[in-house]
Formats: structure tokens, C-alpha cells, sequence
């Protein structure tokens, strides 16, 4: 009798087990994946959040769009936009010192010899012993530091999987409740973060956000909005440059890049966005250069407006060719005719994935042609065409695209409308910043966004802005969580709630890090107490955060 009860008892445990088997295999054979915490994006933001979640004991997934890792930060934006680097704490700061280590050792300088590299950092040295950071690095040196990140902590990534934008967010009672790939791969959590730079997860769950740049008077600044004559870089034209086709002749029509249309009201609001380019990767070294291939689509008559601004004078062509280590760059756009694709990005955030498609090769034809242009075209002048020729694409860089970046800067897009949105006034310390999870400090930061025609007929650029913050300021838990009524489980990190010309200074690679693990760190309390992440206690996530060593305020 005995043993007939434990055989009934084994049978009925295997047929558990075997039902158990079975139906996790269909759930995996259908596609649904489920996880407390659902990460869509492949951005630094989105990695740091993901090891953040492991470390809080969450399970936690990985979403990815992208193949590679890392977004703009193994994408080319090697020269750090660091501003001060002591507010940059917790796995941002360790990020970095990840970097310091690679660096030491001496493989690490296959090009050259570190001694060769100097030591040139974007505010701060490239290499700072003392506090064993580096903020300079080569591409593949970012992308392997996600990568260890994501296998140190076995955080499930799949990649290459897209969001079904029109009808793969299913939400109940205010909540996502999965999200679906163009694959058909279905992804259900508890609490889901959207660290893609246009926002996309988070325009499909119909939470509010903004395209473009607000007037001035709609959050009381003076930096918002069209800043036409209004000259803080070197990125415009000093001199007087003609618009036509042939000069003085309004019927030969415009030169290639400009527009017809009236720049707009001084001050005030329009959808137009700053320019997008590519962070090249260049490389000065013989046996790891590739030639600059002559593009897709190329006409020399796109550069003519060049041709013209080099035969005023302009000498700064290589002003952006910023040093990482093994005699490469970060390429980046400089002076009134460069690398940024001016006015040319404008429908991007909207745009299907299709039509982003065109946009971005647009972007990478115009940016080809440039550099093949300057390297060969004899309207360039001598000493550029042979200085351009000691450059190339780095080889050893991007290897499975040929030399050229997967990323391109998609510098601003969607920006979310929450309850609370930060303004110019917070960036320069107008505004009292409560419920910290992070700072900023780098200046209001715009590209231009567009080149018109002046009223003396003459061509100018108009966006660019540069105002520095006078000190480091805090960051808002506000900023990342939606309006209450629209979604109580989604965190944006990235595409943050933010007036255009204060996402100039956010905007920054090692602050899209420290959001992205304090997103995490919400995401987790939100779960452990059961409730929204409007209502997540802020006093309870400040001692997560600074248990983290992240930092809040600058006396911290």
C-alpha cells in the first residue's frame, strides 16, 4: 500500500513537472518572455539600468533595437562630454574607471605608445590617476565594457527586436502590460523602462512628449525657441557667403543645405530640431586607415557651399578632430559647414522605421561625401585636401560596417510632458531642484537647426547655443516618470520631461548613465511595495541612491 501511494505520489509530481516543461517550452516557442523590470532600448542608459535592476535582485530584460551595445557611447562619442566630473557617481563613475583600467595596460596601445597619446581631456584630463577614471576611449574599448557589464550580471539581451509601434504596447488600467516586437516576440513585466533615444515605447503608450523647440514664454526662458543672429561657437558664417547657385542670381536657386523659408520669430517655438551627424572614428595610422570611399549618391555640387567658405578663408577644418588613444578621433561637427546635416532630421522621431531608414543613409551619404570631398575635390584647398589624406576611417573600428559608426547622434527627438517639466532656470540655477536622483553639468548645448537666407541675402545658420551652467545641478525623479493618468509603470530616463534647451545640457552620455541606474532603482522599489512610480517613496530611493554612490547634490 505503501509503495503504491508513492508511485501515485511520483507519477502525479512527474506529470507536473512534465506539464510544467511543456508549457514553459510553448511560452517560449510562442515568444512571450516575462521579467519584473523590461528594458527597451540598447543605449548606455538602458545597460546601466539593466545592471542596476540584477543588482536590486530583479529579474530583468533587455530589449534591444540595436546589435551593438552602448549607444553613442561605443557608437564614436569617445571625447567625453564629462562637464564636472565629480557629480558623476555610482555605475556611470564606474563605467569609466573601467576605461582607466583597459588603458593600463600596455596592449592596450597597439597604435601607439601611451606616452605618444598626451593626456587632453573635454574640460578634464583624458586620464586622471588620482580618481583612477579615464574619459576618453575608442569605440570598441565602450562596447566590450557593455558587453562584460551585461555578462557579469547574465542579463538576458535580444537583439535586433523592434517595437511594433502602431499595436504592440498593451496597457490595463493605466499600466503596460507587454509589449510586442515586430518578430512577434511578446516581452510582459511589472514595470517597464524606455532608454531609447526617440522615445519610441514611450510615444506608443500614448504618454504625452514634445517634438521640437518650445517659445520662450511658455517656461519663462530666454535661450528656447528660434535664436536667430545669435552666435556662441564658431559654428556660423563670419563672413558674408552668397546662397545662389550663381552668385548675385536669385534664378540660378539655392545652394545645396539651404532653406527658402523665413527662420521664424526670435524667441519663439517651432517642430525644427538640432542637427544629427556621425562620431567618425578617424585614424592617422598607415596600416589602420581606411581610404575615404567615394559615397553612394555623391554630387560635389552638395559642397559647394564650402567650397566658397574655404575660398573666404576659413582654415578650422580640424579643430573637431578630438584625440583618443591609438592616434584616432572623435570626429565631430565644427565651424559653419560640417558634419551636422542641418535641417535635415526634422521628420526623424516621427518617422516609421522605414523612413528613419532613409534618413539615417541621407545622413551617412551627406557626411561620406563630405570628408571625400575635402580629401579630393581641387576646390578644396591644397594644404586641407593633404592634410585630409593623412586620415581615414579607423579599420579596426566598426569592423562588421565597414569603418563607419552604427549610431548615429540622434542628438534630440521626443521629449516627455510630464507633471513637472525642467526648464533653462533649473540648468542655471534659477529653479531649486527637489527629489535629486542625479546632476548635470554641462553647458545649455544646441547645434544649429537650420540655414536660411538673412535679409542682407546672405547665408547664416541658426540653433546654436552654448550657455554654461554656473554650477552643477540636480536632476529631477520627476523628469522621468509620466503623468499619472497616462501610465503608472514606465520610467524614460533618456527621452526625459524637458524643454528643449535644458535637454542641451542633460543631453550627455555619463548623465544618460546615472538616470538610467536611478530608473532601475525606482523600478525596483515600485515592485517591492507594490505600487505606481508616481508614489515611489523618494526618501527610500535617495538612501538606494547614495548607497550607490550616486551623486544628488554637489556637497555630497
Amino acid at each position: 500500500m505503501i509503495y503504491q501511494n508513492m508511485k501515485r505520489l511520483y507519477i502525479f509530481f512527474l506529470t507536473v513537472l512534465i506539464l510544467f516543461t511543456a508549457a514553459a517550452r510553448a511560452q517560449d516557442v510562442s515568444g512571450v518572455h516575462e521579467a519584473d523590470i523590461v528594458i527597451y532600448g540598447g543605449t548606455s542608459a538602458a545597460i546601466t539600468a539593466a545592471v542596476q535592476s540584477a543588482k536590486l535582485g530583479k529579474k530583468v530584460i533587455v530589449v534591444s533595437p540595436d546589435v551593438h551595445l552602448g549607444g553613442l557611447s561605443s557608437g564614436g562619442l569617445g571625447f567625453t562630454d564629462t562637464g564636472n566630473k565629480e557629480v558623476i557617481g555610482g555605475l556611470a563613475r564606474e563605467f569609466y574607471h573601467r576605461v582607466y583600467v583597459h588603458y593600463q595596460a600596455d596592449t592596450a596601445w597597439k597604435w601607439q605608445r601611451q606616452a605618444e597619446y598626451g593626456n587632453k581631456g573635454q574640460g578634464t584630463p583624458a586620464i586622471d590617476g588620482t580618481d583612477r577614471t579615464m574619459w576618453i576611449f575608442e569605440p570598441h574599448v565602450a562596447e566590450r565594457i557593455m558587453e562584460d557589464f551585461v555578462k557579469e550580471h547574465q542579463i538576458p539581451v535580444y537583439r535586433k527586436e523592434w517595437l511594433d509601434r502602431k499595436k504592440g504596447v498593451k496597457m490595463k488600467s493605466g499600466k503596460i502590460i507587454s509589449i510586442t516586437m515586430l518578430s512577434g516576440k511578446v516581452f510582459k513585466g511589472k514595470v517597464f523602462i524606455d532608454a531609447t533615444y526617440e522615445g519610441d515605447l514611450m510615444a506608443a503608450a500614448k504618454v504625452s512628449y514634445h517634438v521640437g523647440r518650445e517659445p520662450n514664454t511658455q517656461y519663462g526662458e530666454q535661450w528656447n525657441g528660434i535664436q536667430t543672429e545669435v552666435f556662441q561657437h564658431g559654428h556660423h558664417f563670419t563672413s558674408a557667403i552668397d546662397p545662389y547657385v550663381i552668385p548675385g542670381d536669385k534664378s540660378s536657386g539655392l545652394l545645396a543645405g539651404i532653406s527658402s523659408a523665413d527662420p521664424g520669430k526670435k524667441g519663439a517655438g517651432d517642430n525644427k530640431l538640432q542637427a544629427y551627424c556621425f562620431r567618425m572614428c578617424l585614424s592617422s595610422h598607415p596600416d589602420n586607415k581606411i581610404t575615404f570611399p567615394k559615397p553612394d549618391n555623391y554630387n560635389p555640387a552638395n559642397y559647394e557651399l564650402l567650397a566658397r567658405v574655404f575660398a573666404a578663408g576659413w582654415k578650422e577644418v580640424f579643430n573637431k578632430f578630438d584625440p583618443v588613444p591609438n592616434r584616432k578621433t572623435d570626429t565631430n561637427n565644427h565651424g559653419p559647414f560640417s558634419t551636422d546635416f542641418i535641417g535635415m532630421n526634422y521628420g526623424y522621431p516621427e518617422a516609421s522605421y522605414e523612413e528613419r531608414r532613409v534618413i539615417i543613409k541621407q545622413h551617412e551619404d551627406y557626411q561620406k561625401g563630405l570628408m571625400y570631398y575635402m580629401a579630393n575635390d581641387p576646390k578644396v584647398p591644397e594644404d586641407v585636401r593633404k592634410r585630409m589624406g593623412t586620415w581615414g576611417l579607423a579599420k579596426d573600428e566598426f569592423k562588421d560596417n565597414g569603418g563607419w559608426p552604427h549610431q548615429i547622434y540622434v542628438r534630440e527627438a521626443r521629449r516627455m510632458v510630464s507633471d513637472y517639466v525642467m526648464s533653462e532656470n533649473e540648468v542655471l540655477g534659477k529653479k531649486k531642484v527637489a527629489h535629486s536622483i542625479g546632476m548635470g553639468s554641462y553647458a545649455l548645448d544646441s547645434h544649429n537647426t537650420q540655414r536660411y537666407i538673412t535679409t542682407d541675402g546672405f547665408v547664416q545658420n541658426e540653433g546654436d547655443i552654448g550657455v554654461k551652467a554656473p554650477k552643477p545641478y540636480g536632476i529631477s525623479y520627476h523628469t522621468i516618470v509620466p503623468k499619472p493618468g497616462e501610465c503608472t509603470n514606465l520610467l524614460v530616463p533618456v527621452c526625459l520631461s524637458i524643454s528643449h534647451i535644458a535637454y542641451g545640457s542633460v543631453r550627455m552620455e555619463p548623465v544618460f548613465m546615472i538616470l538610467g541606474e536611478s530608473a532601475a532603482t525606482a523600478a525596483s522599489l515600485a515592485i517591492d511595495h507594490r505600487t505606481t512610480v508616481q508614489k515611489v517613496n523618494y526618501t527610500e530611493l535617495q538612501k538606494l541612491l547614495l548607497k550607490q554612490k550616486q551623486r544628488l547634490t554637489l556637497d555630497l
